[in-house]
Formats: structure tokens, C-alpha cells, sequence
């Protein structure tokens, strides 16, 4: 049956009346295999997924926009989100689906703005979000945004004591919706939305948020200290009575 199936996509070397596989027909088949990619994973595709299957000379950026333009109208739509693939539920239609949603558990306010000042301003160490937000920060605080998996630890600020530096993750986008960091709402947006009462000091800003992999100058690489080591025991440990409660 396999066999079968397989045999029936049109290839490179299929021959039509002409004689030739027209380049439609290439795209048409490759489209096919890039839905049915799309319907059966379980994760976000990149690009580079997709030309696994298909070669290198497929085109993948024109296939994935004319999928787009064809789920757009549809109950379930074609996203972008940090950069990868995948279908969602129409925005329109998710009320239906509420009760089989997952409830996550609420963040507090604390932990609300630390996420925001992580977000805006990494990489960011602790002392400077206790220094922003003009109040200490528990250590739980940012235990329960790593647990999350929408916070991580990037490296070690080149200064007294090396202090970790934190940022955000792909988790992180993938729960807000955005493609990339820099679509967080600016200083006019907030101020549209409401997040700003009264006046605002003259030289109050909204920082360009950047969330790149790579190390800045006064920041070190992690070694694999105990620190580390506790953090990823906590996340495993998280995992695990996670799983523990979805199978009660």
C-alpha cells in the first residue's frame, strides 16, 4: 500500500503528455508533502525541515505563502510563529474549544513584570531587574518563569561575583504569538493600550528588545557548574510531576 501511494506523486522524471514534468506539477506535488508535513507533526517546522524532504532547490518560501493564502479563510490557519511553521486554530473559533484546552497556571503580578523585564531588556541579571522594578525579587520569582520554559539562562555578566544573566526563549514567542522579539509592543502602543497613566518622565524609553543567541561583549559563557546542573535538575523534576498529574 505504501508502495502504491508513493508511486502515485508526480516526480521530476514523470512524464506527461508533453513528455515533460512541468515545474507546476513539481510545485503542486511539493505543496502536498509540505501540508501533510504541517498536519502530522507535533512541533513548529522551520524551513530547513521541509527542504529535508524536499531538496534544497524546492521552493519552500512560495509554498508556504500560497498554504497560508489557503487556510487563511479557514478553520484552521497557516502561523508563523518565532520563525517556524505550523496550523492553529482560527482565532475566531477557539471559544469552541475552550474546554479541552489546557489551563496554565496564573503567573503572579511579580512574576509578570520580571517576564516583561527580561523580555524588554535582556540580557538582564537579577540585580538589574530588582533595580527596574525598585523592589527585591525572590528567588521563586524566576524559578517559576525557567519552569515555564519562557525564560532561560544565557551566560555570566563580566563582573563582580559573574552574576547569570537571563533572556528569553523560543517557548516564549511560541506562547505570545510572535514571530520575533522586536514585535513586542512599543512605547506608543503601550501608551495606546492604556499601560501608561499620567505623565511619563522626559527621558522615559521602551528599550528595541533583541533576544540573539549570541553572547554580548560583557557577557561569558555558562560552564557546567552546579548551578547549571540544579537548574536542569528543577526543569526535569518540573517535567516529571507534569506528566505525573496529565496521567492521574
Amino acid at each position: 500500500m505504501t508502495e502504491m501511494a508513493s508511486s502515485s506523486l508526480p516526480t521530476e522524471d514523470t512524464e506527461f503528455e508533453d513528455g515533460v514534468a512541468t515545474r507546476d506539477a513539481v510545485f503542486l506535488r511539493d505543496k502536498r508533502i509540505v501540508e501533510a508535513l504541517l498536519f502530522a507533526s507535533e512541533r513548529p517546522l522551520a524551513e530547513e525541515d521541509f527542504r529535508f524532504h524536499l531538496g534544497k532547490d524546492a521552493q519552500i518560501e512560495a509554498i508556504l505563502a500560497e498554504l497560508a493564502a489557503d487556510f487563511a479563510p479557514r478553520g484552521v490557519n497557516l502561523k508563523n510563529v518565532a520563525g517556524k511553521w505550523v496550523l492553529r486554530t482560527a482565532e475566531d473559533l477557539g471559544y469552541l474549544l475552550i474546554r479541552e484546552k489546557h489551563e496554565p497556571r496564573k503567573l503572579s503580578r511579580a512574576a509578570m513584570e520580571t517576564l516583561a523585564i527580561v523580555a524588554y531588556h535582556q540580557p538582564v541579571t537579577r540585580a538589574e531587574i530588582e533595580d527596574i522594578r525598585g523592589v527585591a525579587t525572590s528567588k521563586g520569582t524566576l524559578d517559576v518563569l525557567l519552569e515555564t520554559g519562557w525564560v532561560r539562562l544565557r551566560g555570566r555578566r563580566k563582573a563582580p561575583g559573574r552574576p547569570v544573566t537571563y533572556g528569553t526563549t523560543e517557548a516564549f514567542l511560541d506562547q505570545f504569538g510572535l514571530q520575533a522579539i522586536n514585535e513586542l509592543p512599543g512605547l506608543a502602543e503601550l501608551k495606546g493600550a492604556g499601560f501608561f497613566d499620567g505623565r511619563l518622565p522626559a527621558d522615559f524609553n521602551v528599550p528595541e528588545p533583541t533576544d540573539s543567541a549570541e553572547l554580548q561583549a560583557d557577557e561569558d559563557p555558562l560552564e557546567e557548574d552546579l548551578f547549571v546542573a540544579l537548574s536542569e535538575e528543577r526543569l526535569g523534576v518540573e517535567e516529571e510531576r507534569l506528566e505525573a498529574e496529565a496521567g492521574e
